[in-house]
């Protein structure tokens, strides 16, 4: 296994054979991401997102969607948009191998704080980043305006 930066910290994109693999795994987590994959990461990265993946072969095992924010309670933050192993190889080192890619990033970063929203109902992936260190600090409120 190894980690690609498919999006770099220029927000360049890598070759375009590995978004076709990488969407598949993304739609996992998130089923309504268009059509145009993309062109979606393309304005993502445009306003400041990273995207990793984990790859064996020319096969997309995880990835992860990330940037880099300042805020006025914990300074500068690595915070994961997307973290998403394939269903077909969880549990197999693939989550534990970007959140470690991700810490190291976030200290070479400077930052503060590695931080991530995950939905109350994907307690599997709980566990997980229970198990990597990683606790709830507050809670996140949203009011929908679309």
């Amino acid at each position: 296994m190894q980690i690609l930066e498919l999006i770099d910290d220029h927000g360049q994109f890598a070759e375009a054979h590995w978004f076709a693999r990488a969407q598949p795994v993304h739609v996992q987590l998130r089923p309504n991401l268009p059509a145009d994959y993309t062109g979606r990461l393309a304005v993502i990265a445009h306003n400041g997102g990273r995207l990793i993946a984990v790859t064996q072969n020319d096969q997309v095992l995880g990835l992860a969607l990330w940037r880099l924010i300042e805020n006025t309670y914990e300074g500068r933050r690595l915070y994961v948009d997307d973290l998403v192993t394939d269903a077909t190889v969880r549990s197999t080192g693939v989550g534990k191998k970007m959140l470690d890619w991700l810490e190291t990033k976030a200290r070479a970063q400077g930052c503060d704080v590695l931080a991530l929203d995950s939905g109350v109902q994907r307690t599997l992936a709980h566990k997980f980043y229970f198990r990597e260190g990683l606790h709830i600090p507050s809670f996140n409120f949203k009011k929908a305006l679309k």
